[in-house]
């Protein structure tokens, strides 16, 4: 197809009306520009598509095959347009979510339960995976939006910011009582709060996510800037299976604070509390510019 859409347009309009005149008024061109428009799609044929008459045009063979095939493809043209003035009226659309497990539970889907409400035609994909993972797709554009925490591998991202964290040492109260007995008769101190940083190290099993983690990493960074190394080690994939642990009494587990509100209600699970904390952090969800053509994104983001 050497012309362009708009000759095959009018050629279609002009065998709808049987009439140049007509034409010409339905298009808003004059009729020479009709006629002139015609004259050059018919050059690309071997024999003419239209046949003159007193009365006006009326299709040769040639033509009605052709004005066939554009009566289907404008007709569909017609059927995507109003098609998207639909979903555009009834908000639907696909929007699709990167996220770590543990921030889609705690975060993510309280978040998506009053979202989904509100905009029940909006179809939300979810894909669980590392930060790292989710911050890759955003920007080779797989991804509309991640829920990720505050870092600077963020680069070009825009970052909004939803919810201030704290990592924190938590354990068991039975665990707790092993560790002060342990902590007795290895330096002779029955409180707990009188250990040194380095004594407690040695003394406890500590319940950490694996080193590709970003909560990880960013405990890690905290250790490393007070010098301090953890000596026994139970490593695992997951926040809730850290949690878990914890409250078999297993160690001391490095989890968010704000992740373990029912446990702490409960009694299950005790803050450790040290003489410095972890620095906070932030987390929120992540996007590029471009993604903000996607009407879905946008109604995602008014909703925060």
């Amino acid at each position: 197809m050497n012309n362009s859409l708009n000759l095959y347009y009018i050629f279609y309009v002009v065998a709808q009306c049987g009439n140049i005149s007509a034409a010409a008024k339905k298009l808003y061109i004059s009729q020479p520009a009709v006629s002139k428009s015609i004259s050059k799609l018919e050059e690309n044929f071997p024999m003419p598509l239209l046949q003159r008459t007193s009365k006006g045009v009326i299709l040769t063979e040639s033509g009605q095959i052709l004005y066939n095939q554009l009566e289907t493809a404008f007709q569909a043209i017609k059927q995507g347009e109003e098609q998207i003035q639909q979903n555009n009226e009834l908000g639907v659309g696909t929007i699709s979510i990167g996220v770590s497990t543990t921030l889609c539970k705690y975060v993510l889907l309280p978040y998506l339960k009053s979202f989904i409400a509100t905009n029940p035609n909006i179809k939300v994909n979810i894909s669980c995976q590392s930060t790292y993972e989710t911050l890759t797709a955003l920007e080779n554009g797989s991804l509309d939006i991640g829920l990720v925490s505050e870092s600077e591998r963020l680069g070009n991202l825009t970052f909004h910011a939803i919810q201030t964290i704290h990592d924190t040492l938590v354990t068991s109260p039975e665990y707790l009582e092993k560790l002060t007995d342990v902590a007795a008769k290895t330096f002779g101190k029955a409180d707990l709060t009188t250990l040194t940083e380095t004594e407690l190290m040695s003394s406890a099993t500590f319940l950490m996510l694996n080193k590709n983690n970003v909560t990880r990493q960013h405990v890690d960074r905290y250790l490393a800037s007070k010098g301090l190394t953890l000596d026994n080690q139970i490593v695992v994939t997951t926040m809730d299976l850290l949690i878990d642990f914890a409250k078999l009494g297993l160690g001391i587990a490095c989890v968010i604070k704000e992740f373990v509100t029912e446990e702490f209600n409960k009694g299950e699970l005790l803050e450790f509390v040290t003489e410095e904390t972890i620095p906070e952090r932030k987390i929120g969800f992540a996007y590029t510019n471009k993604g903000l053509a996607n009407p879905a994104l946008q109604k995602f983001l008014q909703g925060m």
